[in-house]
């Protein structure tokens, strides 16, 4: 039985999670056994334009971005985005919020108006092509991007946790970070990082996106009890909430 051809791409970010994945180390020897990898700009110089599996890294902030994702699109069976650049749009939708002729004469000064400088506002890649699962996370979580090419490979779909974090901080026996004055984002965001965050003594910061069906009343009830404001969370959640909405995974 032949391999399933898989292609590697990226488009805005800092390729972190296909770094992820050279840190498999033995282990994507493994994956490189199972899977045939045809292109993979990181890591290799070879290209093709046959693969049945596509994985992108990275947010779509140009038109002509938007076209070569099209392309890949109709050339893949399956579209996987790989962390939050390309799941949910990420950091980079942080420019969504401002008007894009300042950010770029913040940014680029004088040269702000060069031709090859040209931007749009930031879109996840599902904003633009159908997306046939997500690998959640900045950066992605290397085991659960392994679980899911696994599944794959296997004919499973995988299943990506629709709970909170706040789940996973209970699992690990977590001190509710709210008591020491944090304004945590664990009961809306996607459970599955096993509380990285948050068991370091850091409040999550929203990197895998919102739960499917977030509890919002829920949420409501911690900001009052500790005597906050909507707009207090709010503004923790623009770092990677901006313009976001839940979608499923």
């Amino acid at each position: 039985m032949d391999r399933l051809r898989v292609a590697i791409f990226d488009f805005a970010c800092c390729e972190g999670c296909q770094l992820q994945i050279v840190n498999l180390e033995e282990e994507i020897l493994d994956l490189i056994d199972a899977v045939n990898v045809v292109e993979w700009r990181e890591a290799m110089s070879e290209q093709s334009h046959e693969y049945e599996i596509a994985i992108i890294e990275g947010s779509i902030t140009r038109p002509e971005d938007e076209k070569r994702l099209e392309i890949i699109r109709t050339r893949a069976k399956i579209l996987i985005a790989l962390g939050a650049c390309a799941a949910i749009g990420g950091i980079n939708k942080l420019k969504n919020n401002f008007d894009l002729a300042e950010v770029k004469r913040c940014v680029y000064g004088k040269a702000a108006n060069m031709p090859h400088l040209s931007t749009s506002p930031t879109k996840a890649v599902d904003e633009v092509v159908k997306v046939d699962y997500k690998v959640h996370g900045c950066p992605i979580d290397r085991k659960e991007f392994t679980y899911v090419i696994r599944c794959l490979l296997m004919g499973k779909r995988p299943e990506i946790p629709e709970v909170p974090v706040c789940v996973d901080c209970k699992s690990r026996g977590n001190a509710c970070l709210w008591d020491y004055g944090q304004v945590c984002l664990g009961p809306v965001i996607r459970a599955g990082c096993g509380a990285r965050c948050p068991s370091w003594g850091f409040r999550c910061f929203g990197c895998r996106g919102y739960v499917d069906d977030p509890n919002v009343n829920a949420a409501k009830d911690v900001i009052e009890r500790y005597g906050l404001t909507v707009d207090v969370l709010k503004s923790k959640m623009v770092l990677f909430g901006s313009n976001q909405v839940p979608t499923n995974a």
